[in-house]
């Protein structure tokens, strides 16, 4: 399931169809959320969906990503667009060597852009690399929604008591000040929306949503791909 677990003589008897790249972001989720929070859903969904099919393998996830927004909040860590479209292009290009198939499961909307320029690079080179980011309704960043899923995920590592409501207006309403300042220009304590109340029943809940998502996006990339059963 996990391709950093095998060796290299397992990996060269593979017959894996799918190779999924979780991808997330290093960077504030208000003082409630760990700073890996995009990269935890990231990384479970992968999980999830390999623990179902036999021939879906997980690759290490990368931690970090285009998180410039987020700029000004303590442990914020972004390499932004370019370094992480080059990492992306680079390492798929080496991946491909081995794995027919790859899907890229990006946890963090910031990724959008670099992702979808580093897809068109390599497939314009004729390899099979596919992007997904998965989407739900509700408060766009370290509101309700991820704070169920990261309590679904580790409850250990959710602040709930610290939790607390940030700017819940529209995205369509401040976009132009998150353009023009960033996440902190709307809202000081790094929240976009309102955590409060959540919990890890409707994250579990959003999670099977997702993760159903996830499985047909691939059987939407490739049909008749996905073999039922647990990995050996």
């Amino acid at each position: 399931m996990l391709v950093a677990d095998l060796t290299w003589p397992e990996a060269d008897a593979l017959d894996a169809a799918v190779l999924l790249v979780p991808l997330g972001a290093t960077e504030q989720h208000g003082p409630h959320l760990p700073l890996s929070t995009d990269t935890d859903i990231a990384v479970e969904l992968c999980r999830r969906v390999a623990g179902r099919y036999s021939n879906v393998l997980v690759a290490p996830a990368i931690p970090y990503g285009a998180s410039g927004e987020h700029a000004g909040f303590p442990g914020t860590v972004s390499i932004g667009q370019a370094a992480l479209e080059l990492l992306v292009v680079e390492l798929c290009r080496s991946a491909t060597a081995t794995f027919e198939r790859i899907l890229l499961v990006s946890g963090h909307g910031g990724n959008l852009e670099p992702l979808d320029r580093a897809v068109a690079v390599l497939r314009g080179e004729s390899r099979d690399v596919r992007l997904y980011l998965p989407r739900w309704q509700g408060d766009p960043h370290a509101g309700r929604s991820e704070t169920a899923l990261q309590l679904a995920i580790d409850p250990a590592r959710v602040r709930l008591e610290r939790a607390e409501k940030g700017d819940t207006r529209a995205l369509s309403e401040i976009m132009p000040l998150l353009r023009s300042g960033g996440v902190r220009a709307v809202s000081p304590n790094g929240v976009l929306g309102d955590p409060v109340g959540a919990c890890a029943i409707e994250g579990r809940e959003l999670l099977d949503r997702l993760t159903a998502d996830l499985v047909a996006h691939i059987r939407r990339s490739w049909p008749d791909t996905l073999a039922e059963g647990h990995p050996r």
